[in-house]
Protein backbone atom coordinates (compact mmCIF):
# COMPACT_ATOMS: atom_id res chain seq x y z
CA UNK A 1 0.00 0.00 0.00
CA UNK A 2 1.60 3.27 -0.68
CA UNK A 3 0.70 6.71 -0.05
CA UNK A 4 -0.38 9.11 -3.00
CA UNK A 5 2.58 11.43 -4.23
CA UNK A 6 2.31 15.27 -4.51
CA UNK A 7 1.75 14.50 -8.23
CA UNK A 8 -1.12 12.08 -8.08
CA UNK A 9 -2.47 14.34 -5.12
CA UNK A 10 -2.57 17.18 -7.99
CA UNK A 11 -4.22 14.40 -10.56
CA UNK A 12 -6.65 13.47 -8.30
CA UNK A 13 -7.94 16.88 -6.81
CA UNK A 14 -8.62 17.77 -10.23
CA UNK A 15 -10.36 15.03 -11.03
CA UNK A 16 -12.47 15.17 -8.42
CA UNK A 17 -12.94 19.03 -9.01
CA UNK A 18 -14.10 18.35 -12.58
CA UNK A 19 -16.97 15.78 -10.87
CA UNK A 20 -18.22 18.36 -8.44
CA UNK A 21 -18.26 20.93 -11.14
CA UNK A 22 -20.47 18.57 -12.96
CA UNK A 23 -22.58 18.00 -10.01
CA UNK A 24 -23.32 21.80 -9.37
CA UNK A 25 -24.21 22.47 -12.57
CA UNK A 26 -26.09 19.67 -13.59
CA UNK A 27 -29.08 21.77 -12.62
CA UNK A 28 -27.90 24.28 -15.13
CA UNK A 29 -27.49 21.51 -17.80
CA UNK A 30 -31.07 20.53 -16.83
CA UNK A 31 -32.49 23.52 -17.21
CA UNK A 32 -31.04 24.36 -20.47
CA UNK A 33 -32.55 20.93 -21.93
CA UNK A 34 -35.76 22.16 -20.47
CA UNK A 35 -35.58 25.42 -21.92
CA UNK A 36 -34.65 23.80 -25.14
CA UNK A 37 -37.48 21.91 -25.30
CA UNK A 38 -39.74 25.15 -24.11
CA UNK A 39 -38.63 27.11 -27.03
CA UNK A 40 -39.50 24.46 -29.03
CA UNK A 41 -42.93 24.23 -27.57
CA UNK A 42 -43.42 28.09 -27.90
CA UNK A 43 -43.25 27.91 -31.66
CA UNK A 44 -47.04 27.67 -31.46
CA UNK A 45 -48.99 27.49 -34.81
CA UNK A 46 -50.27 30.94 -36.11
CA UNK A 47 -53.74 30.56 -35.11
CA UNK A 48 -52.72 30.33 -31.29
CA UNK A 49 -50.60 33.49 -31.39
CA UNK A 50 -52.58 36.77 -30.39
CA UNK A 51 -51.30 40.24 -32.40
CA UNK A 52 -51.59 42.83 -29.63
CA UNK A 53 -51.13 46.34 -30.50
CA UNK A 54 -50.93 47.89 -27.12
CA UNK A 55 -48.21 49.36 -25.61
CA UNK A 56 -47.52 47.61 -22.05
CA UNK A 57 -44.42 48.39 -19.88
CA UNK A 58 -42.39 45.86 -18.58
CA UNK A 59 -41.49 45.14 -14.80
CA UNK A 60 -38.51 42.88 -14.05
CA UNK A 61 -38.66 40.88 -10.38
CA UNK A 62 -35.63 40.14 -8.43
CA UNK A 63 -34.82 37.25 -9.73
CA UNK A 64 -35.09 37.96 -13.66
CA UNK A 65 -38.85 37.13 -14.02
CA UNK A 66 -41.01 39.74 -15.83
CA UNK A 67 -44.56 41.33 -16.49
CA UNK A 68 -45.59 43.31 -19.32
CA UNK A 69 -48.28 45.67 -17.91
CA UNK A 70 -51.09 47.29 -19.59
CA UNK A 71 -52.63 50.75 -18.63
CA UNK A 72 -56.28 49.02 -18.12
CA UNK A 73 -54.25 46.90 -15.56
CA UNK A 74 -54.00 44.01 -17.70
CA UNK A 75 -50.79 42.03 -17.40
CA UNK A 76 -48.49 39.77 -19.50
CA UNK A 77 -45.93 36.99 -18.52
CA UNK A 78 -42.69 37.46 -19.66
CA UNK A 79 -40.42 34.48 -19.69
CA UNK A 80 -37.14 35.13 -17.70
CA UNK A 81 -34.61 32.98 -20.58
CA UNK A 82 -37.05 35.90 -22.50
CA UNK A 83 -35.79 38.92 -20.71
CA UNK A 84 -32.30 37.49 -21.04
CA UNK A 85 -31.61 36.80 -24.15
CA UNK A 86 -33.54 39.31 -25.62
CA UNK A 87 -31.69 42.05 -23.47
CA UNK A 88 -34.91 43.45 -21.98
CA UNK A 89 -34.73 45.84 -19.15
CA UNK A 90 -36.66 47.40 -16.52
CA UNK A 91 -39.62 50.20 -17.86
CA UNK A 92 -39.07 49.18 -21.49
CA UNK A 93 -42.17 50.19 -23.17
CA UNK A 94 -43.23 46.72 -25.40
CA UNK A 95 -45.56 46.34 -28.22
CA UNK A 96 -45.68 42.11 -28.22
CA UNK A 97 -47.44 39.30 -29.77
CA UNK A 98 -48.88 36.76 -27.26
CA UNK A 99 -50.25 33.46 -26.19
CA UNK A 100 -52.97 32.92 -24.64
CA UNK A 101 -52.51 30.70 -21.39
CA UNK A 102 -55.50 27.83 -20.57
CA UNK A 103 -57.06 27.60 -17.01
CA UNK A 104 -58.59 30.64 -14.72
CA UNK A 105 -56.90 33.41 -13.85
CA UNK A 106 -53.78 32.31 -16.27
CA UNK A 107 -51.91 35.00 -17.43
CA UNK A 108 -51.06 35.18 -21.26
CA UNK A 109 -47.20 34.50 -22.17
CA UNK A 110 -45.42 37.08 -23.77
CA UNK A 111 -44.00 36.02 -27.71
CA UNK A 112 -42.58 37.95 -30.29
CA UNK A 113 -41.63 41.77 -30.05
CA UNK A 114 -42.69 44.17 -32.39
CA UNK A 115 -41.77 47.56 -30.85
CA UNK A 116 -39.66 48.81 -28.21
CA UNK A 117 -39.27 51.93 -26.93
CA UNK A 118 -41.11 53.35 -29.33
CA UNK A 119 -38.74 51.63 -32.40
CA UNK A 120 -39.38 48.58 -34.32
CA UNK A 121 -37.33 45.84 -32.50
CA UNK A 122 -34.04 44.66 -33.85
CA UNK A 123 -33.13 41.02 -33.17
CA UNK A 124 -30.24 41.41 -35.46
CA UNK A 125 -28.69 42.83 -32.30
CA UNK A 126 -29.21 39.77 -30.55
CA UNK A 127 -26.39 38.06 -32.18
CA UNK A 128 -23.37 40.10 -30.07
CA UNK A 129 -24.58 38.21 -26.90
CA UNK A 130 -22.81 35.07 -25.89
CA UNK A 131 -23.90 31.81 -26.89
CA UNK A 132 -25.49 29.75 -23.94
CA UNK A 133 -22.28 26.83 -24.91
CA UNK A 134 -19.97 29.64 -23.71
CA UNK A 135 -21.78 30.62 -20.45
CA UNK A 136 -21.99 26.81 -19.71
CA UNK A 137 -18.79 26.50 -20.62
CA UNK A 138 -17.36 29.17 -18.29
CA UNK A 139 -19.35 28.45 -15.28
CA UNK A 140 -17.97 24.73 -15.33
CA UNK A 141 -14.67 26.20 -15.71
CA UNK A 142 -14.86 28.34 -12.88
CA UNK A 143 -16.41 25.49 -10.58
CA UNK A 144 -13.36 23.86 -11.43
CA UNK A 145 -11.10 26.05 -9.99
CA UNK A 146 -13.29 27.24 -6.91
CA UNK A 147 -12.77 23.25 -6.31
CA UNK A 148 -9.64 22.82 -7.01
CA UNK A 149 -8.62 25.62 -4.86
CA UNK A 150 -10.12 24.34 -1.73
CA UNK A 151 -9.27 20.57 -2.05
CA UNK A 152 -5.46 21.30 -2.79
CA UNK A 153 -5.33 23.71 0.24
CA UNK A 154 -6.57 21.05 2.46
CA UNK A 155 -5.09 18.20 1.15
CA UNK A 156 -1.93 19.47 2.17
CA UNK A 157 -2.79 18.84 5.39
CA UNK A 158 -2.48 15.40 5.44
CA UNK A 159 1.64 16.05 5.24
CA UNK A 160 2.50 16.30 8.84
CA UNK A 161 -1.38 15.98 10.05
CA UNK A 162 -2.74 17.36 12.78
CA UNK A 163 -6.04 18.59 13.59
CA UNK A 164 -4.76 22.06 14.44
CA UNK A 165 -3.24 22.05 11.10
CA UNK A 166 -6.82 21.12 9.23
CA UNK A 167 -8.85 23.64 10.78
CA UNK A 168 -5.69 26.39 9.89
CA UNK A 169 -5.99 24.93 6.27
CA UNK A 170 -9.67 24.88 6.37
CA UNK A 171 -9.97 28.53 7.34
CA UNK A 172 -7.72 29.52 4.14
CA UNK A 173 -9.76 27.51 2.10
CA UNK A 174 -13.12 29.16 3.08
CA UNK A 175 -10.91 32.41 2.53
CA UNK A 176 -10.19 31.37 -0.93
CA UNK A 177 -13.77 30.64 -1.38
CA UNK A 178 -14.84 34.07 -0.24
CA UNK A 179 -12.11 35.47 -3.08
CA UNK A 180 -13.00 33.33 -5.24
CA UNK A 181 -17.12 33.97 -5.14
CA UNK A 182 -16.31 38.19 -5.79
CA UNK A 183 -14.49 37.18 -9.03
CA UNK A 184 -17.54 34.62 -10.17
CA UNK A 185 -18.65 34.88 -13.91
CA UNK A 186 -22.03 36.00 -14.09
CA UNK A 187 -24.17 36.97 -16.97
CA UNK A 188 -26.10 40.25 -16.47
CA UNK A 189 -29.88 39.74 -17.51
CA UNK A 190 -30.33 42.90 -19.02
CA UNK A 191 -27.22 43.18 -20.99
CA UNK A 192 -26.43 39.33 -21.76
CA UNK A 193 -22.74 40.65 -20.97
CA UNK A 194 -20.70 37.88 -18.84
CA UNK A 195 -19.13 39.80 -15.92
CA UNK A 196 -17.67 39.24 -12.67
CA UNK A 197 -19.91 39.05 -9.42
CA UNK A 198 -18.43 42.24 -7.99
CA UNK A 199 -19.41 44.44 -10.71
CA UNK A 200 -22.64 42.90 -11.05
CA UNK A 201 -24.40 44.91 -8.02
CA UNK A 202 -26.28 41.82 -7.44
CA UNK A 203 -23.38 40.58 -4.65
CA UNK A 204 -26.10 38.50 -2.83
CA UNK A 205 -27.32 36.33 -6.01
CA UNK A 206 -28.84 33.44 -4.45
CA UNK A 207 -28.26 30.71 -7.08
CA UNK A 208 -24.90 31.90 -6.95
CA UNK A 209 -24.46 31.57 -3.29
CA UNK A 210 -26.45 28.25 -3.31
CA UNK A 211 -23.77 26.72 -5.87
CA UNK A 212 -20.55 28.11 -4.34
CA UNK A 213 -21.66 26.52 -0.97
CA UNK A 214 -22.31 23.71 -2.36
CA UNK A 215 -19.49 23.18 -3.97
CA UNK A 216 -17.23 24.53 -1.03
CA UNK A 217 -19.45 22.06 1.29
CA UNK A 218 -18.55 19.12 -0.59
CA UNK A 219 -14.96 19.93 -1.61
CA UNK A 220 -14.42 20.21 2.06
CA UNK A 221 -16.18 16.52 3.08
CA UNK A 222 -14.19 15.18 0.44
CA UNK A 223 -10.67 16.51 1.58
CA UNK A 224 -11.85 15.85 4.93
CA UNK A 225 -12.07 12.27 4.32
CA UNK A 226 -9.25 11.97 1.57
CA UNK A 227 -7.22 13.37 4.50
CA UNK A 228 -8.52 10.75 6.84
CA UNK A 229 -7.58 7.86 4.85
CA UNK A 230 -4.17 8.93 4.31
CA UNK A 231 -3.22 9.34 8.19
CA UNK A 232 -4.72 5.68 8.57
CA UNK A 233 -2.48 4.65 5.48
CA UNK A 234 0.63 6.40 6.96
CA UNK A 235 -0.25 4.67 10.28
CA UNK A 236 -0.68 1.04 8.38
CA UNK A 237 3.15 1.71 6.54
CA UNK A 238 4.66 3.55 9.76
CA UNK A 239 3.44 0.09 11.98
CA UNK A 240 4.64 -2.19 8.93
CA UNK A 241 8.10 -0.52 9.62
CA UNK A 242 8.27 -0.30 13.33
CA UNK A 243 7.41 -4.27 13.39
CA UNK A 244 10.59 -4.35 10.48
CA UNK A 245 12.55 -2.37 12.49
CA UNK A 246 11.70 -4.25 15.81
CA UNK A 247 12.56 -7.39 14.55
CA UNK A 248 15.83 -6.08 12.74
CA UNK A 249 16.83 -4.72 15.81
CA UNK A 250 16.08 -7.87 18.13
CA UNK A 251 18.10 -9.97 15.68
CA UNK A 252 21.10 -7.47 15.58
CA UNK A 253 20.78 -7.39 19.47
CA UNK A 254 21.13 -10.92 20.38
CA UNK A 255 24.03 -11.67 17.63
CA UNK A 256 25.98 -8.58 19.15
CA UNK A 257 25.03 -10.88 22.81
CA UNK A 258 25.66 -13.71 21.80
CA UNK A 259 28.89 -13.81 19.71
CA UNK A 260 31.65 -16.50 19.28
CA UNK A 261 34.33 -14.14 20.90
CA UNK A 262 32.33 -13.67 23.81
CA UNK A 263 31.57 -17.34 24.12
CA UNK A 264 34.89 -18.56 23.44
CA UNK A 265 36.70 -15.92 25.57
CA UNK A 266 34.21 -17.73 28.42
CA UNK A 267 35.29 -21.12 27.84
CA UNK A 268 39.09 -20.63 28.06
CA UNK A 269 38.39 -18.69 31.18
CA UNK A 270 36.59 -21.89 32.17
CA UNK A 271 39.38 -24.08 31.12
CA UNK A 272 42.42 -22.14 32.69
CA UNK A 273 40.27 -22.72 36.29
CA UNK A 274 39.87 -26.42 35.37
CA UNK A 275 43.76 -26.48 34.52
CA UNK A 276 44.68 -24.85 38.13
CA UNK A 277 42.47 -26.94 39.72
CA UNK A 278 39.88 -24.49 41.03
CA UNK A 279 37.13 -26.61 41.68
CA UNK A 280 35.12 -24.09 43.27
CA UNK A 281 35.68 -21.30 41.17
CA UNK A 282 34.99 -23.30 38.26
CA UNK A 283 31.74 -24.59 39.60
CA UNK A 284 30.58 -20.99 40.14
CA UNK A 285 31.76 -20.10 36.93
CA UNK A 286 29.85 -22.48 35.28
CA UNK A 287 26.70 -21.60 37.43
CA UNK A 288 27.14 -17.61 36.33
CA UNK A 289 27.58 -18.63 32.74
CA UNK A 290 24.74 -21.43 32.25
CA UNK A 291 22.67 -18.43 34.08
CA UNK A 292 23.93 -15.60 31.54
CA UNK A 293 22.78 -17.70 28.82
CA UNK A 294 19.69 -18.53 29.94
CA UNK A 295 18.78 -14.55 30.72
CA UNK A 296 19.78 -13.74 27.38
CA UNK A 297 18.05 -16.14 25.59
CA UNK A 298 14.91 -16.16 28.00
CA UNK A 299 14.79 -12.22 27.96
CA UNK A 300 16.05 -11.39 24.51
CA UNK A 301 12.29 -10.89 23.37
CA UNK A 302 11.21 -9.29 26.60
CA UNK A 303 10.00 -5.91 26.59
CA UNK A 304 10.54 -4.70 30.27
CA UNK A 305 12.80 -6.11 32.96
CA UNK A 306 13.04 -4.57 36.50
CA UNK A 307 16.21 -3.09 37.35
CA UNK A 308 16.56 -5.34 39.91
CA UNK A 309 16.49 -8.37 37.84
CA UNK A 310 19.05 -6.44 35.31
CA UNK A 311 21.35 -5.98 38.07
CA UNK A 312 21.03 -9.85 39.42
CA UNK A 313 21.96 -10.72 35.40
CA UNK A 314 24.79 -8.07 35.29
CA UNK A 315 26.36 -8.99 38.55
CA UNK A 316 26.52 -12.55 36.91
CA UNK A 317 27.92 -11.38 33.70
CA UNK A 318 30.27 -9.27 35.38
CA UNK A 319 31.75 -12.21 37.58
CA UNK A 320 32.84 -13.46 33.89
CA UNK A 321 34.80 -10.79 32.94
CA UNK A 322 36.06 -10.45 37.27
CA UNK A 323 37.37 -14.15 36.48
CA UNK A 324 39.30 -13.44 33.23
CA UNK A 325 40.38 -9.89 34.61
CA UNK A 326 41.67 -11.32 37.95
CA UNK A 327 41.85 -8.44 40.60
CA UNK A 328 41.90 -5.60 37.64
CA UNK A 329 38.21 -5.01 36.64
CA UNK A 330 35.53 -3.35 39.47
CA UNK A 331 31.77 -2.70 39.37
CA UNK A 332 30.84 0.17 41.86
CA UNK A 333 26.84 0.01 41.84
CA UNK A 334 24.74 2.26 43.59
CA UNK A 335 21.38 1.77 43.40
CA UNK A 336 18.66 3.40 45.59
CA UNK A 337 15.75 0.49 46.53
CA UNK A 338 13.20 2.45 45.62
CA UNK A 339 14.20 2.05 42.00
CA UNK A 340 14.98 -1.44 41.93
CA UNK A 341 11.15 -2.25 40.79
CA UNK A 342 11.16 0.57 38.04
CA UNK A 343 11.37 -0.76 34.53
CA UNK A 344 13.94 -0.85 31.34
CA UNK A 345 14.22 -2.53 28.43
CA UNK A 346 15.75 -5.87 28.75
CA UNK A 347 19.19 -6.75 28.37
CA UNK A 348 20.36 -3.03 28.56
CA UNK A 349 23.34 -2.84 30.91
CA UNK A 350 24.90 -5.96 28.59
CA UNK A 351 26.30 -3.83 25.57
CA UNK A 352 27.65 -0.94 27.98
CA UNK A 353 29.49 -3.53 30.21
CA UNK A 354 31.11 -5.21 27.20
CA UNK A 355 31.87 -2.10 25.51
CA UNK A 356 33.73 -0.67 28.50
CA UNK A 357 35.76 -3.98 28.79
CA UNK A 358 35.99 -3.92 25.39
CA UNK A 359 37.34 -0.85 24.11
CA UNK A 360 39.56 0.12 27.66
CA UNK A 361 42.80 -0.92 28.80
CA UNK A 362 42.38 -3.26 32.33
CA UNK A 363 45.77 -3.99 33.77
CA UNK A 364 47.09 -4.07 37.42
CA UNK A 365 48.03 -0.84 37.29
CA UNK A 366 45.47 0.86 35.50
CA UNK A 367 42.13 -1.25 36.94
CA UNK A 368 39.06 -0.69 35.30
CA UNK A 369 35.97 0.76 37.46
CA UNK A 370 32.66 0.56 35.81
CA UNK A 371 29.95 2.78 37.56
CA UNK A 372 26.29 2.38 37.79
CA UNK A 373 24.07 4.27 39.90
CA UNK A 374 20.75 6.24 39.94
CA UNK A 375 19.97 9.69 40.19
CA UNK A 376 16.28 11.31 39.35
CA UNK A 377 14.95 8.56 37.84
CA UNK A 378 18.05 7.79 35.14
CA UNK A 379 19.94 4.93 35.17
CA UNK A 380 23.82 5.90 34.80
CA UNK A 381 26.17 3.41 33.42
CA UNK A 382 29.62 5.75 33.08
CA UNK A 383 33.35 4.08 32.80
CA UNK A 384 37.38 6.11 32.41
CA UNK A 385 38.40 6.53 29.05
CA UNK A 386 41.43 4.50 29.07
CA UNK A 387 42.14 3.27 25.30
CA UNK A 388 44.14 0.59 24.24
CA UNK A 389 46.77 0.41 22.39
CA UNK A 390 46.01 -1.25 19.74
CA UNK A 391 42.16 -0.38 19.81
CA UNK A 392 39.73 -2.85 18.69
CA UNK A 393 37.18 -2.32 15.80
CA UNK A 394 33.96 -0.89 16.56
CA UNK A 395 30.89 -1.98 14.36
CA UNK A 396 28.62 0.72 16.68
CA UNK A 397 26.15 -2.43 16.90
CA UNK A 398 25.67 -2.36 20.42
CA UNK A 399 25.25 1.23 21.05
CA UNK A 400 22.68 1.82 18.46
CA UNK A 401 20.28 -1.05 19.11
CA UNK A 402 20.68 -0.27 22.37
CA UNK A 403 19.30 3.34 21.40
CA UNK A 404 16.62 1.98 18.84
CA UNK A 405 15.56 -0.64 20.97
CA UNK A 406 14.76 2.10 24.03
CA UNK A 407 12.91 4.49 21.27
CA UNK A 408 10.69 1.11 19.92
CA UNK A 409 9.71 0.41 23.19
CA UNK A 410 10.03 3.53 25.82
CA UNK A 411 9.87 6.08 23.07
CA UNK A 412 12.38 7.69 24.86
CA UNK A 413 15.96 8.43 23.82
CA UNK A 414 19.31 7.32 25.92
CA UNK A 415 22.32 10.00 25.89
CA UNK A 416 25.34 9.28 25.65
CA UNK A 417 27.90 11.94 27.30
CA UNK A 418 31.89 11.61 26.24
CA UNK A 419 33.56 13.75 27.15
CA UNK A 420 37.27 12.65 26.38
CA UNK A 421 38.07 11.16 30.03
CA UNK A 422 34.83 9.62 31.18
CA UNK A 423 31.96 7.85 29.00
CA UNK A 424 28.26 7.71 30.64
CA UNK A 425 25.29 6.57 28.77
CA UNK A 426 22.27 7.58 30.79
CA UNK A 427 18.93 5.74 30.71
CA UNK A 428 15.32 7.28 31.78
CA UNK A 429 13.88 4.54 34.29
CA UNK A 430 10.07 4.19 34.13
CA UNK A 431 8.30 3.89 37.21
CA UNK A 432 5.40 1.17 37.16
CA UNK A 433 3.05 2.62 39.39
CA UNK A 434 2.22 5.67 36.75
CA UNK A 435 0.34 4.87 33.47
Amino acid sequence: MRLPSKYSDVVLNLFVAVAISLVVNFSYLILLFVEQKGGERTHMPEERVVECLREGVLHVSPDGHGYLVYPDGDSVYVMQQRIRRLGLEQGDRLVADLVPRHGRGAHPVMMGIRMRNGHEFDYSALYNRPSETVELLLQLFYYVVVSFVILTILTAARRNYSMHRFLRCGVWALLAAVGLYFIAPVTDWHSGRIEFNFMSGRMLDYMLLLKCSFAVVVSMLYAHIYVLISQRQAIVLENERLKNENLTTRYNMLVGQINPHFFFNSLNSLAMLVRERQDEKALTYIDQLSYTFRYIIQNGQSTLMTLDEELKFIEAYGYLFKIRYADKLFFDIDVEEKYRDWTLPALSLQPLVGNAVKHNTITKSKPLHITIRTADGWLEVSNPKVPKLEPEPSTGIGLENLRNRWRLITGRDIEIVDDGRTFTVRMPLHNPAQP
